[in-house]
């Protein structure tokens, strides 16, 4: 009989809930999740799925060897303080919060504590998620690869080194809220010129979803894709001389190297 895997959530909140429906829903492993929030309602919410609900994080460390760290970077100090004494060299303990890194979590858990830190974002609620992983040298392969096998219910996955965990924030974890301004742009611009806001949303957003998909599929470069819409002396030539002269390039590098800063700064 196929024992179960025990995994744990401290933090029931939309990333750590979006997890937790994965799980649910796509792996095929016998798992029993547990949870514990200090928002008791937000835990009580999954108790349709069959989670369990924990009275503090130190019951969540006990009884699970895999353990979600799915709370904000500015709290997880406290966390780590609370559980430091129920850490084992068992458990393997999964961060999703910014800027964290392993090196801290085993300065105030045990030094040989196992981790894995995990960069998701929002689209995860909606299965798209796009999460980067990495882990320190205690983690075994099996068990990165559960963890891995987990998110890739929830989107698609990417493994990279762990010292590239800040710069991969700006990537895929903050890249979602800057284009969705982009978008806002065009949809401004459509209701400006008479085009509801309803059709504009459905074309830009399945212009985002077809151009995604020849970036990853149709096998050209950026700049080929790039030439294939652009005819000489068109419209699309028009409206990207405005973008080079705007020098949009140079600002969304600028986003991203202040997206990384911050992740460092927020570092522990």
């Amino acid at each position: 009989m196929e024992s179960t895997i025990n995994i744990g959530f401290i933090g029931a909140g939309n990333m750590g809930s979006a997890i937790m429906k994965g799980i649910k829903r796509n792996v095929k492993e016998n798992i029993q999740l547990y949870v514990f929030d200090k928002c008791t309602e937000k835990a009580e919410s999954l108790k349709e799925l069959g989670v369990e609900i924990c009275s503090n994080e130190n019951e969540i460390f006990k009884k699970c060897k895999y353990i979600f760290l799915a709370v904000k970077p500015q709290v997880i100090e406290d966390v780590l303080d609370t559980v430091a004494s129920d850490v084992t060299p068992e458990n393997v303990i999964i961060s999703i919060a910014a800027g964290i890194s392993d090196e801290f979590i085993c300065s105030k858990t045990i030094p040989e504590a196992k981790v894995i830190l995990v960069m998701p974002n929002t689209p995860l609620l909606l299965g798209e998620g796009a999460s980067a992983l990495s882990h320190n040298d205690y983690v075994t392969d099996e068990e990165f690869s559960l963890i891995c096998n987990i998110f890739a219910t929830c989107g698609k996955i990417s493994a990279i080194s762990k010292d590239k965990m800040k710069e991969v924030i700006a990537i895929n974890g903050s890249s979602p809220a800057f284009i969705y301004l982009f978008a806002k742009g065009f949809i401004d611009y459509a209701e400006k010129n008479g085009i509801t806001e309803e059709s504009a949303k459905l074309l830009f957003a399945q212009s985002l979803i077809g151009s995604a998909k020849m970036i990853t599929d149709s096998g050209y470069s950026i700049d080929e894709l790039i030439k294939m819409v652009s005819s000489p002396g068109g419209t699309t030539l028009a409206g990207l001389d405005a973008l080079y002269e705007g020098k949009l390039t140079d600002t969304v590098n600028d986003a991203c190297e202040r997206c990384t800063k911050r992740a460092y700064e927020l570092s522990k």
